[in-house]
């Protein structure tokens, strides 16, 4: 069973995931169809960082995912035997 902790660090993780996801989807998908002058504008980034922001996420992601296996790999690796 988790504990009381735990479960408020998963609540708050699913949280922040909600609020990020709500935040990129009106960024995306709605703002393009909002006039450029509203007011809804000045609390969004630029449009071109809708996508270069997680494509540098996505980079870090494969670097911490290859780091990972690498120094799982290089630690469970078996000395050879010399015959």
């Amino acid at each position: 069973m988790a504990t009381g902790a735990d479960q408020a660090v998963g609540f708050g993780l699913v949280g922040f995931s909600l609020l990020l996801f709500t935040y990129y989807s009106i960024w995306v998908v709605v703002l393009p169809f909002v006039d450029s002058d509203h007011v809804i504008h000045s609390y969004f980034l630029p449009r071109e960082y809708s996508v270069i922001l997680p494509g540098i996420a996505a980079l870090i992601l494969l670097l911490f995912v290859g780091t990972f296996i690498g120094i799982v790999t290089w630690k469970n690796r078996k000395p050879k035997k010399v015959d």
